[in-house]
């Protein structure tokens, strides 16, 4: 009652209802619980969290990771799927992003499970509508490719996200945000891309673009919205070609082709003096993007967040040493995200758990009543 702001009775009554729909069951009242002191003994329920299955999916340019939860955001599967990115068009990612769902239920065991919520993310801004912007070359329309549409026959709540929203979503849920109101979600895969929230809320925009990094183009230090460990090992590799690195470092111990970011990042943790020349090079652009957010948005934490985040410390150490002095407002705090390579589906889950918690009722317009 304190919760929803009802009356005794209207909350009694919607609890009816849910549990008239197999979404809440009644407990034994809190006298038969041994509970009971005085006056009329207060009714008892829980959520039936195996009721229906939440499902949130990071649908990547070229994978597909689906996560199946219960109502509780308990986590039941995870599944990933690459995709052809040569069979690039937006009804072959429909159908596959379908059909990596419909795998993932079926590996657990939950194929023709109600569907309470499913939430996407995507590379691509994406507004209240679910609709992405028109790009240059139609790189978002076809990232987006009408998924919400898609699933809205298998699920009564469908969401479509940002993938770097998500990402922000699920630290502040479960991962190095949680109970932090002033944040941004620096999402680092091959390109950069940012949820920010700002007193607790998360920033959408107009056509979904807050967070977008095309400004990064015009920062020397940074030079585009390449990922961390994109960059690590493009300017490792360019280092090996100029012929700047020492006979003796590491990076000359495997083929300038398969020089990647956990090399160079490993090669620093073990001193490699051009090892550490790149990732301090890598750092400085992690504290010139930490500083624009910082300055814009007054943020107090940047969670790098992705599979980078593994063995990316060294980088952070490199940019907190960088972090611009100029800066009029405290620079933000710069962690690892404990949440890996899965963020972007564990940050659908949530807001698709959360999409359940405010639209509960909505789910008793799709299922029959239970019994």
């Amino acid at each position: 009652m304190a919760a929803v702001g009802l009356t005794r009775s209207t909350t009694i009554d919607v609890l009816d209802e849910l549990v008239e729909h197999g979404i809440v069951r009644e407990l034994p009242n809190a006298r038969a619980a041994g509970e009971y002191q005085k006056g009329r003994p207060a009714r008892r329920f829980e959520l039936r969290a195996d009721s229906a299955v939440i499902v949130g999916v990071d649908a990547g340019r070229a994978h597909v990771t689906v996560t199946i939860a219960d109502l509780r955001g308990e986590s039941l599967v995870r599944r990933h799927t690459a995709l052809d990115v040569a069979r690039d068009s937006a009804p072959q990612r429909r159908e596959a992003v379908g059909a990596a769902v419909d795998a993932a239920l079926a590996s657990a065991g939950l194929a023709g499970s109600a569907i309470a919520a499913v939430c996407i993310g995507v590379p691509a801004p994406v507004d209240a509508d679910n609709a992405s912007p028109r790009h240059p070359d139609g790189f978002w329309e076809r990232m987006n490719a009408g998924l919400a549409a898609h699933f809205s026959d298998r699920a009564p709540l469908v969401h479509l996200e940002n993938d770097a929203s998500l990402a922000a979503f699920a630290e502040g849920a479960w991962g190095a945000a949680v109970g932090c109101r002033d944040y941004v979600s620096l999402l680092a895969g091959e390109r950069l891309g940012a949820g920010v929230v700002v007193d607790g809320r998360l920033l959408r925009g107009a056509h979904g673009g807050a967070g977008e990094m095309v400004f990064l183009d015009d920062i020397p230090a940074v030079g585009g919205a390449w990922g961390l460990g994109f960059r690590a090992a493009e300017w490792a590799r360019e280092a090996v070609d100029a012929g700047l690195v020492a006979p003796g470092s590491g990076l000359l111990s495997v083929p300038v082709g398969a020089l990647d970011a956990p090399t160079v990042f490993a090669l620093a943790r073990s001193g490699d003096a051009d090892a550490l020349r790149v990732v301090e090079r890598v750092g400085l652009a992690l504290a010139t993007i930490a500083g624009v957010f910082g300055s814009l948005f007054d943020s107090s934490l940047v969670v790098v967040s992705g599979g980078v985040s593994d063995g990316i410390e060294v980088v952070l150490e490199a940019a907190r040493s960088a972090m611009p002095a100029h800066l009029d407002l405290p620079a933000p705090r710069i962690v690892a995200s404990p949440l890996g390579a899965d963020v972007v589906s564990i940050g659908a889950v949530a807001r698709a758990r959360a999409a359940v918690r405010s639209d509960v009722l909505l789910l008793t317009r799709s299922r029959a009543p239970a019994g």
